[in-house]
């Protein structure tokens, strides 16, 4: 089944979440406001829909009462805040045993600056049930330019459990010169770049004037070819409507 969360801003065609964005990965970029949370739900959403459970990590930390009531509606819907004691191992575990789509809320302190050291965060978001079993969301820290650097622990995390999953991973981050790196955009097929007042690292000046659930939309297709593969780039707009439209 596919969705229409949106429209295409030079075509009459919907854009829709079809199978293949259950397993290749999603890159979403703009600032606070910018529609992010509302397009990942939606990605969500239609993962759940799929029988695949979810895990959201969402490392600015947030109490359970700040936690968009449109990441709580759903039965198996279960909130859970990250530390290093047994008992939030045992609740984690049972939590992934039952399937439940976890959001887990960490701090960027438990990650580790050292470069030959894998942090607890790291390790138990990596273990083998999740990466054969869920869908994974990360939300990273809103305006904060030094953790990429200082964190060494959390892009290794990334690229290596990008590599390491069975189905896709959307990425929701606050535009920043890291992701000019071709290797970390090759992990990508699918990117959002929303509003983003800050434009030094980008060539295009229209960012800035992009309203709320409009992006730059690029897809990278999924053809056989010895070239590189076709990229599709477009304008779209996600519908703000709490439902995803259900197309057969």
């Amino acid at each position: 089944m596919n969705y229409k969360i949106g429209k295409f801003a030079s075509s009459i065609a919907p854009l829709e979440l079809k199978k293949q964005s259950l397993y290749n990965n999603t890159l979403i970029l703009g600032e606070e406001g910018s529609g992010k949370t509302n397009l990942a739900s939606k990605i969500r959403e239609y993962v759940i829909d799929n029988s695949i459970p979810t895990i959201y990590l969402d490392l600015s930390d947030p109490e359970e009462s700040k936690v968009e009531a449109r990441y709580k509606h759903c039965d198996q819907h279960q909130y859970l805040r990250f530390e290093e004691s047994e008992s939030f191992d045992t609740a984690f575990s049972e939590a992934i045993k039952n399937r439940r789509n976890i959001y887990l809320a960490a701090d960027t302190k438990y990650f580790t600056s050292k470069r030959d050291e894998r942090s607890k965060l790291s390790q138990t978001i990596a273990t083998k049930e999740l990466l054969e079993n869920y869908y994974y969301f990360l939300h990273d820290v809103s305006l904060l330019n030094a953790f990429y650097t200082q964190f060494e622990d959390f892009l290794f995390y990334i690229l290596n459990l990008i590599r390491s999953k069975k189905y896709g991973l959307t990425f929701l981050a606050h535009p920043h010169e890291i992701f000019e790196s071709a290797e970390i955009k090759l992990l990508f097929t699918f990117l959002y770049l929303g509003r983003y007042s800050n434009i030094d690292y980008y060539n295009t000046a229209s960012l800035k004037d992009l309203q709320r659930n409009t992006f730059f939309y690029q897809h990278r297709l999924n053809t056989r070819s010895v070239l590189f593969n076709q990229i599709c780039s477009d304008l779209v707009t996600i519908d703000e409507s709490p439902e995803n439209k259900l197309i057969i």
